[in-house]
């Protein structure tokens, strides 16, 4: 194997890694304040993708323009997931609330099977050509999955930064009891956190789609890359979910080099166990 063809999977590495950022962020906001990890989230990345296939479909309008559909739909479900189910199990054991997230995922896939089929679908029909830079090849797809991925990223940095909620999160990321004390409205915080993970989950799920195929599994064989990209960038940590994310997906893409493309979850399961070893808090975790 040459330069070319390492540089070409890094390529589609950097590509996969912006679909793993946006849903280990997501992860990553939730862990941050209900130290709880969301095994639905998987599931919501797919649900915001057949969303955004369905206003494909019926209105025939571009994928850009169906993905805030999508989003919006993952914040609904994710929204709705925690008010009738994870707000009752709130201080029950943890164990029990993770259980339950199991159960949501399950039920979530068995609605996208009801409503769509079990059948694999795509959003792009016919064969897209794509874009040559000399020995390398980007399709069109992958340029709006890197494209839209740096604006929602920037988009969601504003947000935690600029707005009032944003601080409120991070407020009660840091510290829920001060935050508590100093008048912030706890639940309407979780609440926003719920809709922006199932947003950016959506997200994610769109953009792995427009990449692959829609599949009703395909969230849920997302979902161990993405807890890896959390914990690698030190989980409760929207930008270390960034950095994480990169790693994980530039490491899978190019193992392909020297092993089986089956074995890239594998590979992503492999960084995150050495990062449990070497780093436990990951690498923008506080040590210690």
């Amino acid at each position: 194997m040459d330069v070319t063809d390492l540089l070409q999977l890094a390529i589609y590495g950097v590509v996969l890694g912006s679909i793993l950022t946006l849903g280990a962020i997501g992860v990553s906001l939730l862990f941050g304040i209900l130290r709880f990890s969301n095994f639905a989230h998987g599931d919501i990345m797919t649900l915001g993708a057949y969303a955004a296939f369905a206003v494909v479909s019926i209105l025939h309008t571009p994928v850009w323009l169906a993905l805030p559909v999508g989003m919006i739909a993952g914040a609904l479900v994710a929204v709705a997931a925690d008010q009738l189910v994870y707000r009752r199990l709130r201080r029950t054991q943890p164990v029990i609330l993770l259980i339950s997230s199991f159960g949501m995922a399950l039920i979530i896939r068995s609605l996208v099977q009801l409503i769509w089929g079990p059948q694999d679908r795509s959003f792009i029909k016919g064969i897209d050509m794509p874009m040559h830079f000399g020995d390398l090849m980007v399709s069109p797809q992958q340029l709006w999955i890197l494209g839209g991925t740096i604006v929602i990223v920037i988009a969601v940095h504003l947000f935690l930064t600029r707005t009032r909620m944003g601080k409120a999160m991070r407020a009660m990321s840091d510290n829920m009891d001060l935050a508590r004390v100093t008048g912030i409205d706890a639940e309407k915080v979780i609440i926003w956190t719920w809709a922006l993970g199932g947003a950016l989950a959506a997200a994610a799920g769109v953009f792995l789609a427009l990449d692959t195929r829609l599949t009703p599994m395909m969230g849920w064989s997302a979902l161990l890359p993405i807890f890896a990209a959390a914990i690698l960038g030190g989980f409760g940590k929207p930008y270390g979910a960034i950095v994480g994310g990169m790693i994980i997906g530039v490491a899978s893409e190019m193992s392909t080099a020297v092993l089986p493309p089956a074995y890239k979850p594998a590979t992503a399961f492999a960084v995150m166990v050495i990062m449990l070893v070497v780093r436990p808090n990951g690498l923008l975790g506080a040590r210690r």
